[in-house]
């Protein structure tokens, strides 16, 4: 199996409607949280990230993959390459609102190796963080680090992904809102 990361330049953003199967992902370390009616499954995938978020009866699925694997066309509501900046919104029914934007950045060699130590030291006090093997090219390997905040009615979810054969970091911050029940009458 493949455990270093494909080119940053072969990324995609999208979001679905729906639940994809696990087994369309290599997952390398996973995290479930049950809170405020919702619940949300994080895991950090070869390519980049595989969240999917649950309540009453709607399901979202963010990811971060290579454009090449193969996803389907079905209830995809956002695709975008993963290249400079880029921000969505989209409204869902019952009130939920889904906000997302997204970062590439190129960064030097000495500031990206010192980012990376930095996520490895955060990620070891919170949050949930994989190390991949050395792709051969340089001596470290990858880091992804998922970070939640978690609330009653939100979530938000901060996720880097490394690629130290680009010297690029995939910055993401998605943010799930539930109505207050005021708002949902």
């Amino acid at each position: 199996m493949l455990s270093v990361r494909p080119k940053v330049t072969d990324l995609v953003f999208q979001l679905y409607g729906r639940a994809l199967h696990p087994e369309l992902f290599e997952i390398h370390a996973s995290r479930s949280i049950d809170r405020g009616g919702y619940s949300v499954v994080v895991s950090i995938t070869t390519t980049g990230h595989v969240i999917t978020w649950r309540k009453d009866g709607l399901t979202l699925t963010e990811i971060a993959t290579a454009a090449s694997e193969p996803l389907p066309q079905k209830r995809r509501l956002i695709s975008h390459r993963l290249a400079g900046d880029h921000s969505d919104r989209m409204e869902c029914r019952g009130g939920i609102t889904y906000q997302t934007c997204f970062q590439l950045e190129s960064i030097a060699p000495d500031a990206f190796w010192g980012f990376q130590q930095e996520l490895v030291v955060e990620g070891s006090k919170q949050g949930l963080l994989h190390r991949f093997e050395s792709g051969g090219r340089m001596a470290l390997g990858a880091v992804s680090l998922i970070t939640l905040e978690t609330r009653a009615r939100s979530l938000l979810i901060q996720c880097f992904h490394t690629f130290p054969d680009d010297m690029s970091v995939v910055k993401t911050q998605s943010i799930f809102e539930c109505p207050s029940s005021t708002e949902a009458a």
